[in-house]
């Protein structure tokens, strides 16, 4: 497979059935349907190359009926992908408020996100597979009726310990939309075209943490953190009944699994077995942790260490949140179908590993005692390349797999959560008075993600073949 995701990656997939262990390909089959825009058996269907359609051998009425779907199916992936951190972001800057509020350490409170995060990665377990068998819209309608609910009951949470319980389930019902939405994107695109679709996904899921974090602060103004709650209730719904509306079902019954437990687990085997699409998922999942462990100690690093309120934090984490999406947009424009998605991808993991070096470095005093600007300097920069790193491992993962896309996505979600889920509360092991835990993680996690990058997916290898004609 051509690490650019080229025009061949295009035409053709990787299935896994058949792959084992060290395998770095399989027999090529035909993909025929990359480019569906919907499965909706009450609706007239157009199908299109990968993206907007062409407008040969199609009327006008049904190249702009193609385009108004293929717009309104982005928005609602994106409202989907956007789920996860307006639920986590809206909620950082009440972290310390929340702390004082339910008498608790602040290690307990960053449980809360914890909770939240490893529901949604076990969570996704269970939709994905279920995603395969019954089709993607009745498991994600399913999902997030329960995270409507969830995410009410934590706003009446008396303590610490009860808000933790919520959290978690508001993470498993949460988790329907991240795998769905990925799974959706591989059922309609392939090749370079996913590349791009994740990228645009990540422009859009990409305000969220921008404002999320603006609007926690600005709701704190008038209210206290379970106002917070009451407001990502008020999302749910929306998001739900736009669902409800909009999404129509992208996975033929022709195209589902009908076997029970036990065949959702030889499929995950097999996934698992493949080297290089574990290597992707594991590489994506370190990357994800290091994004973690900012997203969990910041509000204590910016606030409690460096004295910013809320509201300065809010924006500082829009800004780096502004980075990230600029940079997802520079790699899905410029960079895909242009060089290497690994070569991104490798330069992409390199900057976060130089930004979390500097981190550790300042935060240690090696450079003597710096203030908040030189902090938020490095962040950014590490936010930003991350812009690059998770599109990538995601487009080269799932391009390895067209038949069971909802459990390769579970695979992939849970990977990422559960390895954040870890990093979370150790960026707070030495208390609210250093940032030298954060900044060690990050530096662990980036240089753990070079190291799978290069012993599993072990990109020069298809790259000599591709080269000699392969």
């Amino acid at each position: 497979m051509p690490d650019s995701g080229g025009s061949r990656a295009q035409r053709e997939h990787i299935p896994t059935s058949g792959t084992g262990p060290g395998s770095d390909s399989a027999p090529l089959t035909p993909h025929g349907d990359a480019g569906a825009l919907s499965v909706d058996p009450g609706a007239p269907q157009v199908t299109a190359p990968a993206g907007l359609p062409a407008a040969g051998g199609l009327t006008a009425p049904a190249v702009k009926a193609a385009r108004r779907t293929g717009f309104l199916v982005t928005m609602v992936l994106g409202g989907l992908t956007a789920l996860p951190p307006l639920s986590m972001d809206m909620y950082l800057p009440a972290l310390p408020a929340v702390t004082d509020s339910l008498a608790a350490p602040a290690a307990t409170i960053q449980l809360t996100l914890t909770a939240c995060l490893a529901g949604m990665a076990l969570g996704q377990l269970v939709v994905g597979p279920m995603s395969d068998r019954w089709g993607r819209r009745r498991p994600l309608l399913l999902g997030m009726v329960v995270y409507v609910i969830a995410t009410a009951i934590c706003a009446l949470a008396p303590s610490a310990e009860l808000l933790i319980a919520f959290r978690l389930l508001q993470g498993l019902a949460g988790a329907a939309g991240i795998v769905i939405a990925r799974a959706v994107v591989r059922d309609l695109y392939d090749g370079v075209e996913m590349a791009r679709f994740f990228s645009t996904l990540m422009l859009i899921s990409g305000v969220a943490p921008i404002i999320a974090p603006l609007i926690g602060g600005q709701v704190m103004r008038f209210t206290d953190w379970r106002g917070i709650f009451v407001v990502l209730t008020g999302v749910g719904i929306v998001l739900t009944l736009v669902v409800w509306k909009w999404l129509h079902e992208t996975l033929p019954p022709g195209s589902r699994h009908t076997g029970g437990v036990g065949e959702a687990l030889r499929t995950m085997r097999e996934l698992l077995a493949d080297r290089v699409f574990a290597g992707y998922m594991i590489t994506g999942g370190l990357a994800f942790a290091v994004l973690f462990a900012y997203i969990s100690a910041s509000p204590f690093v910016v606030q409690e260490i460096y004295g910013a309120s809320p509201q300065t934090f809010s924006l500082l984490f829009g800004l780096n949140s502004i980075g990230l999406i600029a940079v997802g947009q520079i790699n899905g424009k410029l960079l895909v179908g242009r060089i290497s998605l690994d070569k991104v991808l490798g330069f992409g993991l390199a900057v976060i590993v130089l930004a979390a070096v500097a981190l550790l470095l300042m935060t240690t005093g090696v450079f003597g005692e710096v203030g908040l600007v030189p902090i938020a300097a490095g962040l950014f920069v590490l936010m930003s390349a991350m812009g690059v790193a998770m599109p990538n491992t995601n487009a080269q993962a799932l391009m390895r797999t067209k038949h069971a896309a909802g459990s390769a996505s579970a695979l992939l979600g849970t990977s990422s959560f559960l390895i954040g889920a870890i990093a979370s509360p150790l960026v707070g092991i030495a208390g609210e008075d250093t940032a030298v835990p954060m900044a060690v993680v990050q530096v662990v996690c980036a240089v753990a993600a070079v190291g799978c990058f290069l012993g599993l997916c072990r990109p020069w290898q298809r790259a000599g073949r591709e080269a000699g004609g392969l």
